[in-house]
């Protein structure tokens, strides 16, 4: 395929619709593959560069880096667009008809890209000036999200009061963000030959149990965000169909509503002795603002980078696309959505903005 028109130039006023179709099609176009997000970042870069922003590369590993960007009026600002960069396999170059763009990223989260930079533009014409925050490795394990925030800690100027988030919800604000409890469950046993099995010990059989005792377990839940919930995404073990099997593994993931420990501590005891039980990974659950009069959506069920950039200030989730596609063949995002996300960015950051001047001055004696 032909490659797109640059739909950025110095002189340019506003970023069009079609403008924010056409980037969007040019990031899907640019395999970003979690891991692998150096050739988006740099062409990011160029583009924000080239439009008048001040960005900044934040090493992460390697040639990955985190864009942030901001504008010479203000270099500061109080509210921040953010999102990420980076996506799950396999690569799936762009395609569109008249009401979807097509390709890996369209959704999650390419599309996002391309409707908080629109939204930045329009902004900037009105004298509002918005940051844009750009990571890597939100698909994987946050690690951009981790640098982006121990790097706005360690700076001496203001940090940014609301970060707006950037996730398939719909357009809809999410009320809160599900953490994730990531449980590693292992069975140890004795190999021997499989026709005299009173000679050896079944880790797998060990194994079995103690999943069907915690499927059984009873999960939280809660009236306003919905419930707690398990999946057993990974089970592995043993050698061959004629041994006893002396090792057995499986890898659970919880969705959290509310704080993790009694849930472990439940998990373990329900796991009983027979297994060993470790805990790898933990997201926090995350209450999250919305404004009167928006839309909003009970939870978001998937964890996203929030947890990890809250030194970014008050966090805000909202975004084009729906998360039942993402991740999928046939990933897309509805045009009218790009569009209508390029309004809602604008209207939410002229309302945190507002909300930010009226605190600062609130504190003018």
């Amino acid at each position: 395929m032909a490659p797109c028109a640059n739909p950025f130039a110095p002189t340019s006023a506003i970023l069009s619709r079609m403008d924010a179709v056409t980037l969007t099609r040019q990031l899907v176009d640019i395999e970003s593959i979690t891991g692998n997000e150096a050739d988006v970042g740099n062409y990011l870069y160029g583009e924000l560069s080239r439009l008048g922003y001040q960005t900044t590369k934040m090493q992460v590993e390697g040639a990955r880096s985190n864009l942030y960007a901001s504008l010479p009026q203000q270099p500061d600002p109080a509210v921040v667009f953010s999102t990420h960069m980076d996506t799950v396999p396999p690569f799936i170059p762009s395609s569109e008809d008249a009401a979807r763009i097509y390709g890996r990223g369209s959704c999650d989260a390419k599309g996002i890209i391309a409707a908080q930079i629109a939204a930045a533009e329009r902004l900037r014409h009105e004298n509002i000036y918005i940051g844009l925050l750009f990571v890597v490795g939100e698909e994987r394990d946050s690690l951009g999200a981790k640098v982006a925030n121990e790097w706005i800690a360690n700076r001496s100027t203001p940090r940014p009061r609301f970060l707006i988030n950037g996730e398939p919800t719909g357009n809809r604000l999410a009320l809160a963000s599900k953490g994730a409890l990531r449980a590693e469950v292992t069975a140890t046993g004795k190999m021997a030959h499989s026709a005299y099995p009173e000679l050896g010990e079944s880790a797998i059989d060990k194994l079995i149990a103690a999943l069907a005792l915690l499927r059984s377990m009873a999960l939280p839940s809660d009236p306003e965000v919905g419930p707690c919930t398990l999946n057993i995404g990974l089970i592995e073990g043993g050698r061959a169909p004629n041994v006893i099997p002396d090792h057995a593994h499986a890898d659970l993931l919880y969705r959290l509503i509310g704080p993790a420990s009694d849930l472990r501590r439940q998990i373990i005891a329900t796991a009983g002795d027979q297994v060993k039980v470790e805990f790898p990974l933990e997201i926090p659950f995350l209450r999250l603002r919305t404004l009167d009069g928006l839309p909003t959506m009970i939870a978001a069920a998937f964890t996203t980078d929030l947890p990890q950039l809250l030194n970014w200030g008050q966090p805000v989730l909202i975004g084009p696309g729906s998360i039942h596609v993402a991740h999928t063949e046939g990933e897309y995002i509805e045009k009218q959505q790009l569009h209508q996300a390029i309004d809602l960015y604008c209207e939410i950051a002229k309302r945190l903005t507002a909300d930010a001047t009226q605190s600062k001055d609130s504190l003018c004696f």
